[in-house]
């Protein structure tokens, strides 16, 4: 699918590309493309003189792939960008973006949230984007505000979590949801901080290729200010997701010893009745209880009594707690 999008009156409006004469008769400020055919790849390339790279060298992380000037003097810059998803996990998705004839291409396999937040706030705030730069610098700053959001959810969720886990029953059932819901968070957070380091790279590189006029600089810098914030709060984060994995893996480990605690108590009250059926199991003819005709009563209430006697003074002592 290929999006483009001009400049009118300080907004940025969408205009319809069903065909390639469609496209030759706008002058964009930006050409969006998600997972784009072949031919709108052609079309782009005889246009405006410009390879779009395909799915494997999106995905390219050399250091030395990410950001470069081609020989014909386009800029190409590889981007993460966040994608959260309702029915599975949430994950990075490559976007990579060309800077050529004061447009700007972007090409990703994925609708990303990013985007459609950007073309809907640009519609809406007349005179925020100026520029091709514009809307690059403000995809970057969206996706440090989207990533935010992202760290908000992950603080509620690990509220509900710890709320679960300091209950005054916790059981193994709900332990085991628990660290489902941990390890979660964790992977998202750590995604998170992932992309964030990729963006401050990303707008770190304009500001060193003095690609910026003086107002776009000022707002560069304020989108690595707002990224220096979300690095301070990712590390909170990790910080409470190591406290509430250690209180799980802590109350499944006293879940255990009660466990275990049950059968040490057990195996030392019912020795006594053990060690009183195998003395009078012993195969000796001379038994003093031998011939007596109270005897195996007096060996049933022996073992009983015994066996009873531990359990009063362990409860007594508060071990059975």
């Amino acid at each position: 699918m290929i999006n483009v999008f001009v400049l009118q009156n300080g907004r940025l409006n969408q205009v319809p590309i069903d065909s390639r004469e469609d496209l030759e008769k706008v002058e964009p400020v930006w050409v969006d493309l998600t997972d784009p055919t072949d031919d709108e790849r052609a079309w782009v390339k005889a246009i405006y003189g410009v390879t779009l790279p395909g799915e494997d060298e999106v995905k390219d992380i050399e250091a030395s792939a990410r950001y470069y000037e081609a020989e014909n003097g386009d800029l190409h810059l590889r981007t993460d960008f966040l994608l959260e998803e309702e029915d599975g996990p949430s994950r990075i998705v490559t976007v990579a973006f060309i800077l050529a004839r004061k447009m700007l291409f972007s090409v990703h396999t994925d609708d990303l949230p990013v985007f459609r937040l950007v073309r809907m706030r640009a519609r809406s705030r007349p005179g925020s984007i100026a520029d091709y730069m514009d809307v690059l610098l403000d995809l970057y700053a969206t996706d440090a505000e989207y990533s935010a959001d992202a760290l908000e959810g992950i603080y509620q969720n690990l509220e509900e979590v710890s709320g679960r886990v300091l209950q005054e029953e916790f059981t193994d059932q709900d332990a085991a949801a628990a660290l489902n819901a941990i390890a979660h968070e964790e992977d998202l957070n750590g995604r998170i901080r992932r992309n964030m380091m990729d963006t401050r790279r990303a707008v770190s590189f304009l500001m060193r290729g003095r690609l910026l006029n003086s107002e776009q600089f000022e707002e560069a810098r304020q989108i690595l200010r707002d990224i220096e914030s979300l690095d301070g709060h990712t590390s909170f984060l990790f910080d409470k997701i190591n406290f509430l994995m250690d209180a799980t893996v802590g109350f499944i480990n006293i879940n255990q010893n009660k466990i275990i605690k049950i059968f040490s108590v057990a195996s030392v009250a019912f020795l006594p009745p053990t060690l009183i059926a195998s003395i009078y199991g012993m195969n000796f003819k001379w038994l003093p209880e031998l011939e007596w005709q109270l005897g195996y009563p007096f060996a049933i209430v022996l073992m009983v009594t015994s066996a009873i006697a531990p359990f009063w003074y362990f409860r007594r002592r508060g071990w059975l707690k």
